[in-house]
């Protein structure tokens, strides 16, 4: 199990709470997740505790569930799973995944590792995020130039229509934002290319998900905090499916804030800064 806060090695700066504001060990937030069939852990994409605690949990997770567990991220894109497959079943070198996935500038120190995990222990590895190309024309076109895309480069994406509904948690948030900080595009425009994103992670972890495996998907903490994004997406298709979130969220002394109420089923604390 997890070395972090047992002693055996420097304790990692953060403290766990359920969404209520209780404190949670670790141990026990472990357990609780492997009884899901879907985890979504929200990150701070800069944030070096949250990575390492991200690596230490899909390592003692894939013990647990005797490696009945799949990965996935938002760091990988859906036109890049070819490539990544092809790593993980050892017939490219690892350059050539560097070279052509558009990996993120901190892919290196902070997903290598995962994929790593996946790669030694036999785990797949899914790329979920839509195309930043297709993200880019929503948020430029709108929603309907997705139409304009041939049969081949739909299937980087959720099925079309996708709906976007302002009743998603943080939706209006993120509309507001963008009517007050005088961007070139449609504020709705702006949330639609968030919501392609959202739309199209669900649709893959739903998409490749097996009976009786955990898929526990890393993605930025707006992509599933208090249960929007990914997370309604999920539930919209399937209300059946148990799916739990952790949202992480910098507080001042490693304290639950009331800012962080609701924020997912548990809340990852980490140090401002």
């Amino acid at each position: 199990m997890s070395l972090f806060g047992t002693g055996k090695k420097k304790a990692l700066p953060y403290r766990l709470y359920d969404k209520n504001g209780q404190g949670i060990v670790y141990d026990d937030m472990l357990h609780q997740v492997a009884k899901a069939d879907v985890l979504l852990f929200g990150e701070l994409h800069d944030n070096e505790v949250v990575h390492r605690l991200q690596q230490d949990l899909a390592g003692d997770l894939a013990e647990l569930t005797s490696d009945h567990l799949l990965l996935g991220a938002e760091m990988f894109e859906a036109d890049n799973q070819i490539v990544l497959d092809e790593y993980l079943a050892g017939l490219i070198k690892h350059d050539h995944l560097v070279r052509e996935s558009k990996v993120w500038p901190n892919y290196e120190r902070d997903y290598r590792p995962l994929v790593e995990i996946a790669r030694g222990r036999g785990l797949k590895f899914v790329a979920t995020n839509i195309p930043r190309r297709y993200a880019n024309l929503v948020a430029r076109e709108g929603l309907g130039a997705l139409e304009k895309l041939s049969g081949e480069a739909r299937r980087w994406m959720a099925p079309l229509p996708i709906e976007v509904s302002m009743a998603t948690p943080g939706y209006n948030e993120m509309m507001k934002m963008g009517m007050g900080h005088g961007m070139h595009m449609k504020p709705d425009d702006f949330v639609a290319a968030q919501a392609v994103k959202d739309a199209t992670m669900a649709h893959l972890i739903r998409k490749n998900r097996e009976p009786g495996r955990l898929f526990v998907h890393f993605n930025g903490d707006f992509h599933s905090r208090k249960y929007g994004g990914i997370y309604w997406y999920l539930k919209q298709a399937d209300q059946e499916l148990r799916v739990m979130t952790l949202s992480t969220v910098e507080c001042e002394n490693l304290a639950f804030s009331r800012s962080c109420q609701g924020a997912g089923d548990f809340v990852l604390a980490v140090s401002v800064g």
